[in-house]
């Protein structure tokens, strides 16, 4: 089997080495929460340097305890004994792939590496488009229709995922389509995967928010961890909330655990066990983020919508998935490529999330426009109107450049813009 680097990371080490050629390249591509680690939870993770031991493989009982709070304040009553944490959600989607077993049905577009990951263990994703507008959850009539073909055919399909809200489209499922699923789900026997940890970053906190586990706890697996609400995917930590009652695949989960990761890195795990009891600094450092996520993502979409693109406003986490094709500049491949070797402007193609390669759509990530040290992203994260910083300015001025000059006939007047005709941005 031919494994290759996922897509984000190859875009950004891509983006990475042409910076450090000294081109002036805007970072849209990956999707890193971009903002600095609270100082609650250094402290934290350095109190906690000594634990050097393996620990339990499920996570130590201050985080399983902590993690069943987080969910219990969000209206699911949950055991300590139902989750399992890993290093990351990304290993511990991997290993409930491997144990469920049998093929998967994903969104189309869905994040790189649920289907990478479902190729890894060889179940053939299923890729079902979402309703109309959505993001995140493939289409209830369609899923029936995809499974029942499937099944058919002599194939064993076991699960559904979803991601609420969505990367890429930063969409959120209505919870009328999501009650739909859920029913469906129930209909043809299938375990919903619910990866949510972007649950934290809906934009409009008062925006109704319904978990397949809040209406079939019995078949749904909820994943999340600390990486995009907190800023902490170099710490790679993470948990899953298992159904009650499924102790054979709880069992199954551990096992893999135990020959891959045997436990998370202790000391990551005391801060977490920490983050998920929410207190109150780090509850209005989310809430910062969340603000001022929602603020870049809405006027970058501004700037796509001025030239013609259909997008969807983003409803939650970092993420807008523009459809140029009214450009008539290709299909995903070739317009990511003419932004980003004309334009300076990196994005993900489409077709790298399971889109049709023909179709002009790109995944934008705007996480890493709120400035490149420190000091320019807690500014951000404390202005009460962080599009006027300087940096965060130059950077909209600069993709707004960029996307006015893309149509064909003006390819000469994007090269002077290149070579330094156009005021520098402050690259985020």
């Amino acid at each position: 089997m031919a494994v290759t680097l996922s897509a984000t990371l190859a875009a950004n080490e891509d983006i990475e080495r042409r910076r450090r050629a000294g081109e002036r390249v805007l970072h849209l591509a990956f999707g890193e929460a971009g903002l600095p680690v609270h100082p609650a939870l250094r402290d934290r993770l350095a109190a906690a340097s000594e634990r050097n031991g393996y620990g339990p493989v499920a996570g130590t009982p201050g985080l399983r305890a902590a993690a069943a709070g987080y969910w219990t304040r969000r209206g699911l009553a949950t055991d300590p004994d139902l989750i399992v944490s890993g290093p990351g959600s990304k290993p511990l989607l991997y290993g409930l792939l491997l144990a469920i077993g049998g093929d998967i049905v994903l969104p189309m577009p869905s994040w790189v590496s649920y289907a990478a990951q479902a190729d890894l263990v060889g179940s053939r994703p299923i890729m079902v488009p979402p309703p109309r507008g959505e993001g995140g959850v493939p289409d209830p009539d369609l899923v029936t229709a995809a499974v029942t073909r499937a099944r058919a055919a002599g194939r064993t399909v076991s699960s559904l995922l979803v991601t609420l809200p969505d990367n890429p489209t930063g969409r959120l499922a209505t919870p009328e389509t999501v009650g739909r699923l859920a029913q469906v789900a129930r209909d043809l026997d299938l375990v919903i995967i619910s990866d949510e940890i972007y649950r934290d970053l809906v934009h409009d906190p008062a925006a109704p928010y319904v978990s397949p586990a809040d209406l079939a706890p019995e078949r749904t697996i909820i994943t999340t961890g600390l990486s995009k609400s907190l800023a902490l995917g170099g710490w790679r930590i993470g948990v899953a909330r298992l159904p009650s009652g499924r102790h054979d695949l709880r069992a199954r989960l551990l096992a893999v655990a135990s020959e891959i990761w045997s436990a998370p890195a202790a000391p990551v795990q005391e801060a977490a066990a920490y983050a998920f009891g929410e207190p109150p600094e780090l509850t209005e450092r989310i809430a910062r983020s969340r603000r001022l996520h929602g603020l870049v993502a809405q006027a970058v979409h501004e700037r796509f919508v001025a030239i013609g693109a259909r997008v969807d406003a983003p409803q939650g986490g970092f993420y807008l998935y523009p459809d140029l094709s009214h450009l008539g500049l290709g299909g995903s491949t070739e317009l990511t490529k003419v932004l980003l070797e004309e334009h300076g402007i990196g994005v993900l193609p489409g077709h790298a999330f399971g889109d049709d390669p023909a179709a002009a759509r790109v995944r934008v990530a705007v996480s890493l426009l709120h400035g490149d040290t420190t000091e320019q992203r807690m500014t951000a994260l404390g202005s009460d109107d962080p599009l006027r910083l300087p940096w965060i300015a130059a950077n909209l001025d600069f993709l707004a450049t960029g996307l006015a000059h893309l149509s064909p006939p003006r390819r000469g007047t994007v090269r002077a813009h290149r070579q330094g005709l156009a005021p520098a941005p402050c690259h985020g």
